[in-house]
């Protein structure tokens, strides 16, 4: 997809995400990126026992090694920075392909989750898939409650891997919606 995708994630007629946009990702976001990531697996690791300083020195190599894996893995992804009022939210990793549209990563800072940001630009994302004909497709932690929202959208679990399950929406537009609504 091109960058024009992006601007259109400013059409939407609802107020709470007139302001939202996506830029690629800059080597100055590094540190941003590192702080989303660090964010949605603090809880998990907060259980393990280890103090803090251990926490954080762990999931900052496994920043590193997934934002690798994700780049090897992924040639042409786009990697992006959801910003909302020009103020960075959280990242959204995808990548575009002969058949599907691959949400990779979406992830949003602790203060913007639960807000509708989230469902906003999984909903945009999924319209633009199925405006070009692509299933989009997705990989989720099989006990992450994001997924019935996943659900919600149409998604439908395809297969597993490990503690994955992998998720299909067949391009086609939202039920009682055109198509080209607002998103992505």
């Amino acid at each position: 997809m091109n960058i024009a995708y992006a601007d259109s994630l400013n059409r939407d007629s609802a107020m709470e995400c007139e302001l939202l946009r996506l830029r690629p990702a800059t080597p100055e976001d590094r540190e941003f990126l590192r702080e989303v990531f660090i964010s949605t697996r603090t809880e998990e690791f907060s259980r393990s026992g280890w103090g803090e300083a251990e926490i954080l020195a762990l999931l900052s190599s496994q920043f590193d090694m997934q934002d690798s894996y994700y780049r090897r893995h992924y040639p042409g992804a786009r990697f992006d920075i959801v910003t909302k009022a020009d103020v960075a939210v959280g990242r959204l990793y995808h990548y575009t392909g002969a058949d599907e549209l691959r949400i990779i990563d979406i992830a949003l800072l602790p203060a913007f989750r639960g807000t509708g940001i989230g469902s906003h630009i999984m909903r945009a994302m999924v319209t633009q898939a199925a405006q070009n004909g692509l299933t989009a497709t997705l990989y989720v932690e099989t006990v992450n409650p994001v997924k019935t929202l996943y659900q919600r959208l149409g998604f439908i679990e395809t297969g597993k891997n490990g503690i994955y399950e992998r998720m299909c929406r067949k391009a086609a537009p939202f039920d009682g919606e055109p198509a080209n609504i607002a998103g992505l």
